[in-house]
């Protein structure tokens, strides 16, 4: 069943901070994967313990997708984008712990 896909405001000031073919990979990659199973665990998407973010990770390449998915009202919600650096999450161009 496909889920409705929600980008927060938020989320969309942290894409604004990427050039626009940067933004235009992640956005792709969001709107064609995460409207299917987005509660399924891959090697790109996990569930996420004790995570002050968002309780979903999905990696695109460098950038890291955190989302919170709504089961029963069908719908996915990104609410930050980021990029890793040696381990190291930034978002809009900002080290934050996760």
């Amino acid at each position: 069943m496909t889920y409705i896909l929600d980008i927060t405001d938020e989320a969309k000031e942290d894409l604004r901070y990427y050039k626009a073919y940067e933004r235009k990979i992640v956005v792709n990659e969001i709107t064609i994967q995460l409207p299917e199973q987005p509660d399924t665990e891959t090697n790109s998407r996990r569930l996420l313990r004790d995570n002050p973010i968002a309780r979903w990770e999905w990696k695109i390449g460098k950038y890291h997708a955190f989302y919170e998915v709504d089961v029963r009202g069908k719908s996915v919600s990104i609410v930050s984008v980021g990029h890793k650096e040696h381990n190291v999450l930034f978002i809009q161009g900002k080290a934050v712990k996760h």
